[in-house]
This record gives structure tokens, sequence and C-alpha cells, in this order.
């Protein structure tokens, strides 16, 4: 029976608007009014050198470049002193005394460094997520830096994408509330206060679907895709306020995301209503030459800036041939103007034009501060993931046991602050080593050996970690990747782990020793042989400049892991992509030989989207929904009580997921709409309250208009997408 009617469409279409007002801290008709006036008085150099942005070297060039107010922002200079004396040449040199914006690459910590952006999803804790960005905004703004290339808010299904590891996942929901977190962390109500920062969502659109997992390569996304999976945390973040966006490397659908009037101009701007700029990519703009839409910077940087690119991150296209194209009437004066409005409107906001400069003593006070660090630590501790803990191995003992720390990283520091670890200071990290000796304290047994490089072919110095394995109660076998190994360029087509880990862990097997695997990494890895015969598996991550000692108060019970998967854990490369809101076939996976399966590997996930163990047990009971019935524009009320069961105390994260049985398209098999994190005493019980309307159950249809459409819903609500207690309700 058709379930949909063009009266109903209309009707829904109006509960949920799609055109966002702007939400940018401090936006008004003053500060339009100060832009206008600025830009009647710029001549049309002046106007390009508003969006061009460079990278600083030492340069007589571009030092010249600021006095005469021919750049208008720089990336990668930090510090007050640098920052300073080259906002001096612009602000009382150049004929306008426009300020030059400073952007950088915070993506998780600016000298305190926290969990890598994956990992803090991990914690299902957007407010701890926000005040990590804070702490990165705060430090950043001290060292002259007055915006960051951050958060990363691509959905990633491909654990072979290096840059995975700077995103919240592969699911729309959780990665729209880490989006908002920490946009809100960054920019605070106010975008001119001294410890906050712009920030940038990245990197607009589909660059986490990737071909292959392939970093820059190609992307083949349906509009509905697009609109129902890649684009909502963009659009949350838009609706926080994000100051401004970031333009992707990649192709989608055949046009260059650089130069895709489609998103930039008509989603963007169009119908969520975006009143910031838009920064290329690094040389995205002149990308578009061998991406073969540009046969030469002019007609790339045209095709960007009419696109909706108002800034040109180091190309230097728009430099090159904007003033060209503008006297020879090909690009209107107009549409200059439009974008220079956009940049010196961020600037004004920021309070660039009031305090451009840095004050040099406030830096030397706010880095890495006390407060900063007991955050990284809790950050890292909820991050982390228990995977396995067969015979409840995990908490281990402190006393009276002889404690072996093998494998390539246990004292390394560097590799612990992962990819993009921006000012972040080896020497400031806790290795996972010191993390462990302090945990036992002075005059512990603890007997340590590498047994193998992280990448290395050559397997000499495993059998001197059997041997310290073999005088030893426990192992605790620390294993993974380097922190080059994952993030921008480091796609693995392999991602087990790299060189001889594997047989190293499988030597200390043959000890019958017990041992806990403690995995650091920016993905999940490919880790079957040791899924089955480790008996304790821990997710660590690169957990930041805390890290060692994080992981030791997970190990020896100071802290109940909480950390619940961003990503659905692959057995196997040959799964990929891997997400667990896929759609049913016509022949869903069963043992038939005739269905939607393979014949060597279970479809499942090693470890399910949204699974992590805890030190103690939870039980959920008694769902209730206070209706069976709602209208398309009602809201459903779900309750759940979740009980602590076992003998310590614990954080659970309570997982609501729905299913629209029927559909006018196919619907996924289930889909977050819900996540609350509670922490319970031993034997304490709570009623878990969640709220559904029109947002949640809403969907863009075939014809890319979002409705809600009746039928019957499932809905479940457990510790991950694979459990849960189940009720039912239906949109009538």
């Amino acid at each position: 029976m058709m379930r949909r009617c063009a009266l109903v469409l209309a009707i829904i279409l109006l509960v949920s608007p799609l055109v966002l007002h702007s939400q940018i801290p401090g936006y008004g008709t003053e500060i339009d009014r100060r832009v206008d006036e600025l830009i009647s008085r710029m001549t049309l150099e002046e106007k390009i050198g508003q969006l061009q942005q460079y990278t600083y070297g030492v340069s007589p060039e571009l030092q010249q470049m600021a006095r005469t107010g021919a750049i208008g922002s720089f990336l990668n200079v930090r510090g007050a002193a640098q920052t300073n004396a080259l906002q001096k040449l612009a602000v009382e040199n150049s004929r306008l005394g426009i300020p030059i914006l400073f952007g950088l690459d915070v993506i998780h910590g600016y000298k305190t460094i926290f969990p890598i952006p994956l990992a803090e999803a991990a914690s299902w804790d957007p407010d701890l997520a926000e005040q990590a960005a804070a702490v990165a905004a705060r430090e950043a703004r001290a060292a002259g830096i007055h915006w960051t290339f951050a958060p990363m808010v691509d959905i990633a299904r491909d654990a072979r994408w290096g840059r995975i590891a700077e995103g919240a996942g592969e699911d729309p929901f959780l990665g729209s509330r880490m989006a908002v977190a920490r946009v809100r962390g960054f920019q605070g109500g106010n975008l001119a206060a001294p410890d906050r920062v712009a920030a940038c969502l990245k990197h607009y659109v589909g660059y986490g679907a990737a071909e292959g997992g392939r970093d820059y390569n190609t992307t083949e996304i349906s509009e509905q895709t697009l609109r129902n999976i890649y684009l909502p945390p963009f659009r949350a973040g838009v609706k926080a306020g994000a100051a401004t966006l970031m333009s992707a490397f990649n192709d989608l659908n055949g046009v260059p995301a650089s130069a895709n009037p489609f998103t930039l101009d008509h989603i963007l701007r169009g119908e969520w209503g975006f009143d910031g700029f838009v920064v290329s990519d690094w040389n995205s703009i002149g990308e578009l030459i061998p991406h073969g839409v540009a046969a030469d910077c002019a007609e790339a940087a045209l095709k960007s800036l009419t696109a909706g690119v108002e800034m040109d991150m180091e190309s230097r296209c728009f430099n090159q041939s904007l003033s060209r194209l503008i006297e020879e009437g090909i690009l209107p004066l107009g549409t200059l103007d439009e974008a220079v409005r956009r940049v010196l409107r961020i600037k004004y906001l920021l309070g660039l034009f009031e305090k451009p400069y840095t004050d040099p003593k406030l830096e030397k006070e706010v880095m890495l501060a006390r407060p900063h660090l007991e955050l990284a630590r809790l950050m890292a501790r909820e991050s982390m993931v228990l995977l396995k803990n067969d015979g409840n191995l995990l908490p281990l003992a402190r006393k009276g046991i002889t404690v072996a720390v093998i494998g390539p990283l246990i004292d390394s520091r560097a590799d612990l602050l992962g990819t993009w670890r921006c000012e972040g200071d080896p020497a400031q990290v806790v290795s996972i080593l010191q993390g462990i000796r302090t945990a036992l304290g002075d005059g512990a047994a603890i007997l340590t050996a590498h047994g193998c490089d992280v990448t290395g072919t050559k397997g000499e110095s495993i059998p001197s970690a059997v041997a310290a394995a073999q005088k030893a109660d426990v192992v605790i076998a620390v294993v993974g990747e380097d922190a080059s190994m994952s993030g921008e360029a480091a796609s693995r087509a392999r991602f087990g782990l790299p060189g001889m880990q594997e047989e190293l862990l499988r030597a200390l097997k043959g000890t019958n020793k017990p041992i806990v695997a403690v995995l650091l990494a920016g993905r999940p890895l490919e880790i079957p042989w040791a899924a089955d015969n480790i008996p304790a598996i821990l997710m660590a991550w690169h957990g930041g400049t805390q890290a060692g000692a994080a992981i030791a108060d997970v190990l020896f019970g100071d802290y109940s892991p909480s950390g619940r998967l961003p990503v659905s854990w692959p057995r196997s490369a040959g799964q990929l992509p891997l997400y667990y809101n896929f759609k049913n076939t016509g022949r869903p996976t069963t043992d038939q030989k005739f269905t939607s399966r393979y014949l060597d590997i279970a479809s499942t996930p090693q470890f399910p989207f949204g699974y992590g163990l805890s030190y103690t047990r939870f039980e959920y009971a008694n769902l209730q929904l206070d209706r069976k019935e709602i209208g398309p524009g009602g809201q459903l009320k779900v309750t759940v009580e979740v009980r602590n069961t076992g003998e310590k105390p614990g954080d659970e994260v309570v997982q609501l997921y729905i299913r629209d049985l029927v559909g006018s398209i196919t619907r996924p098999v289930r889909e977050l709409k819900g996540f609350q994190r509670i922490h319970l005493e031993p034997g304490q019980a709570r009623t878990v309250h969640f709220s559904l309307g029109s947002d949640e159950l809403g969907f863009f249809n075939a014809r890319n208009e979002y409705v809600v459409e009746p039928g019957e819903f499932h809905l479940w609500v457990g510790p991950n997408s694979a459990e849960g207690v189940q009720g039912k309700f239906t949109v009538r």
C-alpha cells in the first residue's frame, strides 16, 4: 500500500525547515556597516590580498606583502613574538591597517595534547570534548593563533583511510554531537575573547568516502546519501556557529569539492544560511588543474571563487589571476567584494581590529597548566575501549606480582601524541612505562623488553621478550601503530599489527602467561588472531600528553574503562567499507548460500559500533514509551532503567537506536538517535530519558526532501548497536 501523499509530505516539510539562520557569535549590523565602509576604501589589490593565505617562511617578499596589505592570512606561524612581529607589519605599515588572521592545525590540542579526535569520540562525552577544545583554544590564542583548522567532521566508514583518526567515526548522529561540542569549545560565546579561536569545519564534503580508503581519492556519493550521512555533522556545526569551513581535496561526483557550487553555494549558503567564509584546503584550488576541470590557474581561481571559496590556501591562484579576471570583465567585482566582506567580518568578530596583538605574558602562563593536564588525563581515560577481558584479568593487582612490560611502544613518548601533534612536546609526555612505574611505586618488580621494532621485519629481540615474560606473573604487551601510520597521507591497505608485532604476541602467548594487549593506533586494527587468543585487549588509541598515566589508571583499576567504539571494528580489510547503519538487501545475510555474505569470513564486525566493556556489569530493563503513536511533528518520550549489577562503580553509555521498517526508499537496519553517559555505583539504578521527534525520525527521500514518513518503527536501547531491549511505535 502506498504510504505517502503530497499533502502529508507538505505538512511534514513544515515540521523541519532546512534553512538555518546565522549563529556565529557576535554577528550583527554594526560590524556589517564597518566592513562595508572599509571595503569602499580598499584598492583591488588590497581586496585580493585579503583572500590569500600563505604559509610563512622567513621571506622578505612575504614581509613586504604584509606591509602593503597584500596578505589576509598566514598559516603555520606560532608564538606571540612571531605573530606580533608580523601583525605589526600589517597594522602599523599598511595603508588601511587591516590585521592578519593567523591559522594553524590545532586538531587535538596546542601544547597540551589530548587524545586524537577519533579517541575523543570514543568517550561519547561531548561535554568533555567541548572542554578539551576550549583548552586547545586557550593555549593557541595565547600563542597568537586566531583560527584553527578543526574540527574535522568527515564521516569515515573505511579504516584504511588514515584520516579516520581526525574525526568522530562512522555515524552522523554521534559525529554531529561531537562537531557541535568542538565548535562551542573552540569559539565559546564570543570570538573576541582572549581564550577563543574561530573554528573551521572540514573537509567539506565527502572526503571521508575516498575510494579504496586512499587519501585524496575520488568520491561518488548519491545526493540522498550525501544529505543523510555526510552532511549532517557539517549542518550541525554551522548551526552551532562555526565561523569558517574548509573545502576538500576530493572530486565529488565529478566536481571537485573546492569548485562545487551545489555544495558550497546552493546547500551551505542557500539552504543553511552560512554567513562565515570558506577556505580551500592546501593548494586544492591549484589542484583543479590536475583534476582536469581547469586549464590553468586563472580558470581554477574563477571556478573556486564563483562556487563559494573565499580564501585561497597557498595555491596563489587568487593572487596571480583575480586582478586580470576583474579587469577583463570575466569576474564581477561584486563577487569579489562579497568574498572580502565575509573574511573581514570574521576578523572584526575576532576583535582583531581592536586588539591585534597577543600578550606574551599570557603565553607563558597558560601552556601545560595543571588543569589542562588533568583534563587531558581524564579524556585519555574516558577514550579507552576495553575490547576483551576474559576471566576478569583486568584490573591488575598492584602488589605482590612481577609485571613484564613488553613491546616496541612501551617507552615511546612522541608516538602517544599521534597525528597532528601541533606544539606537543614529547619531553612532556608520560610514557606507558613511566605511567606503570609511577602507579606501582618504588620497588615494584617490573621487567621490560621491546621484542621488536614497530615496523621492522627482524625478530632477533623476540627471545629476550619471551625470557622476560617467563619471569613475570603477567605480561602487558604494548603494540600498534606509531604516530606516522595514521593521519593525512597515511592510508593502509593492510592495517593489522605492523612489522613483527603479531609474531611477538604469538611468542608471548607460548609462555602461557596471562597477557594484556594495549593497542596504540589511529584506527581500528585488523587483529583476528589476537581477538581469539589474547585474554585482555585495551584500545588506548594515541592518547596524548597524559596517555601513559591514564593507561596505568585503567590497567590497575583506578578507573573503570568506559569508552565505546565510534566505528565498527573490522575482522578483515575485505569487509570494508564497514558500518553498522547499513541497508538490508533483498537477500539479507544468513548462513544460507544465496544471501549477502562472504564465503570465508563472517559478515559481522569483530566488535560492533558502540561496543565497549567495563569492570562492572549493567542491566537494562523496563523500557517505556509514553505513547504507541505520534504524528509527524510529535514527540515520543522513551525511558529505560539501567542498573549496575556488578561490584565496582562505572560509567555506562546508554544508546538508543531506531529502524523505520518500511519507507519510500530503503532505510538502515539501525540508526543511532540518542545516547547518554551515566555513572552508577554498585547496585545503583537510574531511569534514563530520551526524546524522539522530527529531527530524529526524518530523512531525505528520493526527491531529496526532508520527510518524516508514517509507518511502524522499531526501537532499541542498549550498550551498543547489536544489543538492547526493544520496543516499537507508529508514526501516523
